[in-house]
């Protein structure tokens, strides 16, 4: 939100942008309220904090509308109803445009900018502020599917202790049996979801603007990695990037599809293969990715 309201006033020269996110996540389904939580240029606190009502101001139009939505002076606006006047005011604020942002046709947060003269707002100024939002839906779109992922791991992690822990079980007292055998299998089973989460989550990484969920990302991805592999006897020296070509190919990605998952050229990702498999030494992909998880690279 915060990167957003920087572009959008670089990009219009508004003095001032604010906004917020709908109360209460994604399940909410447009029908809460927005609490502005990020102000740029602006002077006072008036604003921070306020609950944005559907259908209440100029914000609360432009979410119950899902469209954008302009005045040009504030106070005396026919076209909106003016709960938020106070805190308007004290900003000193008349031409605003607010623009909701629409994730998967749920209103999820509005962005704002706005003049402290009355004066049209023209379409290039609204171009650049639709823009701007539409970063803040693709950053709660990659937010989203991390925390679903992680979820998922969470999950299938679960599983295959459970199942590790019967197949041990079995195994310990009578030696291999069908039962360790069919316990094994759940948790193979739940392990190759873990493996395939694994490589989701290195490819979603890089593109989580969040820096503190980025880092939670990178740490479950290494807790998978080191989960079913003995201690490293020796560190190969692949680099993050490497790794995240590896965790893909792992999956049975083919290079353009790799390539595809994690915004790189095809040929950048025959690179990176290319060097991962010197420094493992392998010779065909599939030991590039055995080797790996030899060393707790890959789970």
């Amino acid at each position: 939100m915060r990167a957003a309201l920087v572009r959008l006033r670089r990009g219009t020269g508004l003095p001032v942008a604010f906004g917020g996110l709908m109360a209460g996540g994604p399940m909410t389904g447009g029908t809460g309220s927005v609490r502005i939580g990020e102000l740029s240029g602006a002077v006072t606190g008036a604003l921070r904090g306020l609950a944005i009502a559907t259908g209440n101001g100029l914000g609360g139009k432009a979410l119950a509308l899902s469209r954008p939505c302009a005045v040009t002076d504030y106070p005396v606006s026919l076209h909106i109803s003016h709960e938020y006047d106070a805190a308007v005011a004290a900003e000193g604020l008349l031409s605003v445009l607010a623009v909701p942002v629409v994730v998967r046709r749920r209103v999820r947060g509005v962005l704002y900018g706005a003049l402290r003269t009355a004066q049209p707002l023209g379409d290039r100024t609204l171009g650049e502020a639709v823009a701007a939002a539409r970063d803040v839906e693709q950053a709660l779109v990659v937010r989203d599917e991390a925390r679903a992922l992680l979820a998922a791991v969470a999950g299938a992690g679960a599983a295959g202790s459970v199942a590790g822990g019967v197949a041990g079980s079995v195994a310990g007292a009578g030696g291999p049996t069908a039962g360790s055998g069919a316990g094994a299998a759940v948790g193979s089973a739940a392990w190759e979801e873990v493996r395939e989460a694994h490589g989701a989550l290195r490819a979603l990484a890089p593109r989580v603007m969040d820096p503190a969920l980025r880092e939670e990302l990178l740490a479950v991805c290494g807790r998978l990695a080191s989960a079913t592999a003995p201690p490293p006897v020796r560190d190969v020296g692949l680099t993050p990037r490497e790794v995240d070509v590896l965790a893909c190919v792992a999956t049975g990605a083919t290079n353009a599809v790799t390539a595809e998952r994690l915004g790189l050229r095809p040929e950048t990702v025959k690179a990176y293969l290319r060097s991962a498999m010197r420094k493992l030494g392998a010779h065909t992909r599939l030991e590039a990715v055995v080797a790996s998880r030899r060393a707790g690279l890959l789970p």
